[in-house]
């Protein structure tokens, strides 16, 4: 665009000096001649740079999920092809489900067998309180016998002082009343084992037997639980829309839950377009701004954007307390400067680009609008440049 600029502005002067001759061509006239394109272009290029800033480092980054199986295990399958779309819910992996299988077979019988336990303590608690009613009803029994025993005892007793009964009655009827009340101790004593069986509680009012079953069978329960839950992860599903790029991971080989040693790294769809500004050039920058996108992969096409956001944030700006730090390493931004999100709009919004996918870019701000037009001329004369290869071999 300058160069265009440079063009117009020679034809005008070799027409204003050569042409027509309307000025004389001498020291004062070339000095001057040659110093306004050359403030007038830095003070366009100065303005241009605020009101319409542009990036040449645009890239495109992806999420990738670290893929690391829940259970260790031989890998039996592995159906998905690297370096092909994969919908989310598709399988990526199975692992031999054979010992997870077995262990929830194990506890599905341990539950069986404990409900049958469950159900026979449950019934001998019942017969418990049906002999503890039995109990008590014999001794109230024996206590009505009894007292009906000392009261006859009592009427022969008088009967035989004043001799008008037989003593034999009044003895007989004291032998009724030790019987009845050794029948009566007995009674009491039964009644008081059978409390003393029932009376072994839990704070809820269960039986010890009955707590105990129910214990167990939630425990295994949970076991159960956790050993479906591992078996399902044996087979392994994409989280979302993705690829695969590369893909070690074959059958026979052992995948372990270990975080270092992932089974596959698996790129999600969704991508993020950074455009990398100095941080002196986001000041009139805002989320809604017009934005285009020119992209290596697409040589002379413009694409259209709009700015999403701003990261307000660098690893630079980040600051363990104590410790190492760990952002001293390589920083996806460089130093000194801020992140621009850009977010494709109208008819590229569903325009394929590649994880690492790099461009160059200008954001149109609210002010010099006039002037934009240089900035999508330049924009455009660099797409158009990007057919050339510029490699000798």
């Amino acid at each position: 665009m300058e160069i265009l600029l440079l063009g117009i502005y020679s034809f005008f002067a070799w027409l204003i000096f050569f042409k027509f001759k309307w000025l004389p061509w001498n020291v004062i006239s070339q000095v001057i001649t040659i110093t306004i394109p050359i403030i007038g272009l830095t003070v366009l290029i100065l303005i241009l740079n605020i009101v319409a800033p542009s990036s040449a480092d645009v890239r495109v980054i992806n999420y990738v999920v670290s893929v690391n199986p829940r259970v260790a295990g031989l890998v039996t399958e592995v159906p998905i092809v690297p370096n092909r779309p994969i919908k989310k819910g598709d399988v990526l992996f199975k692992i031999d489900p054979t010992p997870y299988a077995l262990e929830v077979k194990n506890y599905e019988a341990q539950l069986a067998q404990l409900k049958v336990q469950l159900v026979t303590a449950e019934a001998s608690t019942r017969n418990l309180q049906g002999e503890l009613k039995a109990a008590i009803g014999s001794r109230e029994a024996i206590v009505s016998q009894l007292k009906l025993a000392q009261l006859r005892a009592k009427q022969f007793k008088e009967l035989a002082d004043s001799g008008a009964g037989n003593r034999f009655d009044f003895e007989q009827a004291q032998t009724d009343i030790g019987n009845l009340e050794a029948q009566l101790a007995s009674a009491r004593a039964s009644e008081s084992q059978v409390r003393e069986k029932i009376g072994a509680k839990t704070p809820d009012g269960v039986q010890d037997e009955v707590a105990n079953v129910k214990a167990q069978i939630a425990r295994v329960e949970s076991q159960l639980a956790n050993a479906r839950w591992s078996l399902d992860q044996t087979v392994y599903y994409a989280p979302t829309d993705g690829t695969v790029v590369s893909l070690a991971l074959r059958p026979g080989t052992m995948a372990v839950p270990f975080p270092a040693l992932p089974a596959m790294n698996f790129v999600e769809n969704e991508n993020w377009v950074l455009a990398i500004y100095n941080q002196n050039e986001v000041r009139k920058i805002k989320p809604g701004q017009e934005a285009e996108i020119a992209f290596r992969m697409y040589p002379g096409r413009v694409v259209k954007a709009k700015v999403d956001s701003i990261m307000w944030a660098t690893a630079q700006g980040q600051l363990p307390i104590g410790g190492q730090n760990v952002t001293s390493g390589v920083a996806p931004i460089p130093p000194h400067s801020l992140a621009v999100r850009l977010l494709m709009d109208g008819k590229d919004k569903d325009i394929f680009l590649a994880a690492g996918a790099r461009g160059h870019a200008a954001v149109f701000t609210e002010s010099g609008e006039m002037i934009h037009i240089i900035r999508k001329v330049i924009l455009r004369v660099g797409a158009k440049l990007d057919w050339l290869i510029l490699k000798l071999h």
